[in-house]
C-alpha cells in the first residue's frame, strides 16, 4: 500500500521559516509527481506546489516564498517555507499524481491520490 507521511509542521512567528517533509514508504517516490496542498479551517483545500521529474510549479499565493525539492535517496519531497504569514496557517498535505499541472495560477487537486495524514502549520505571534 502506497503511503505518504508528512512532518515538520509546528508553530512559527510571522516572517519565520519551516521545512516540511513528505516521506514515501512502499513505493519509489521519484516515479510520481508530488503535490503539496493545504487546508485552513472553513476553507477549501488549496494546491500550493508540485514537483515532477521535469517541472516544479507554485501557486501564486506562495510563489517566491516557498521552494519544493526532492531527495531521491531519502525518498522524500520537501517544502521549504520562508517569510511565513498568518494566512499560511493550515494543515499541509502531500499526494501523488502522474504529472504537475496548473490552471490560472492554481494547482487543482482532482487527480491526486495517496494523501498523507497532514501536518499542522500555525503562523502566529
Amino acid at each position: 500500500q502506497v503511503q505518504l507521511v508528512e512532518s515538520g509542521g509546528g508553530l512559527v512567528q510571522p516572517g519565520g521559516s519551516l521545512r516540511l517533509s513528505c516521506a514515501a514508504s512502499r513505493f519509489t517516490l521519484n516515479y510520481y509527481a508530488i503535490g503539496w496542498f493545504r487546508q485552513a479551517p472553513g476553507k477549501e483545500r488549496e494546491g500550493i506546489s508540485c514537483i515532477s521529474s521535469s517541472s516544479t510549479l507554485y501557486a501564486d499565493s506562495v510563489k517566491g516564498r516557498f521552494t519544493i525539492s526532492r531527495d531521491n535517496v531519502k525518498n522524500t519531497v520537501y517544502l521549504q517555507m520562508n517569510s511565513l504569514k498568518p494566512e499560511d496557517t493550515a494543515v499541509y498535505y502531500c499526494a501523488t499524481n502522474r504529472g504537475c499541472t496548473a490552471v490560472a495560477g492554481r494547482i487543482p487537486d482532482a487527480q491526486y491520490n495517496n494523501w498523507g495524514q497532514g501536518t499542522q502549520v500555525t503562523v502566529s505571534s
